[in-house]
């Protein structure tokens, strides 16, 4: 049997996974230092807030938020597979239904975060 090059959707989940789980975890130390900024008083911390409120930091969070529905729902999918099994045809509706999740969640937020 010849195989097509072309990559299939479990192929786009598992890379999705990845790249979701290293933003993720570069947020994360994100985060960390941000937290940090309460540690030098509330002149650095009223900076930093500053900088959270500009539209481009927003668009960068509705990122993250992206990334996280995606990487949860992915690690439901796998479950779902896992436990239950179900053929490539299953999976791929599965994957299918999660991405059409993940987008319609991350506009909704998207449109909550730009509207404040």
């Amino acid at each position: 049997m010849v195989r097509s090059s072309r990559a299939r959707p479990g192929n786009w989940a598992f890379i999705l996974n990845r790249i979701t789980a290293l933003g993720l975890a570069l947020y994360l130390a994100m985060h960390l230092v941000a937290l940090g900024q309460l540690a030098l008083g509330p002149g650095a911390y009223d900076t930093f807030v500053q900088i959270v409120k500009h539209p481009a930091f927003i668009a960068f969070e509705l990122l993250v938020v992206a990334a996280g529905i995606y990487h949860a729902l992915n690690g439901i999918r796998i479950g779902l597979v896992t436990f239950f099994g179900g053929t490539a045809t299953v999976q791929k509706q599965i994957f299918y239904a999660m991405l059409a999740i993940a987008v319609i969640g991350s506009l909704f937020f998207g449109i909550r975060m730009f509207m404040v």
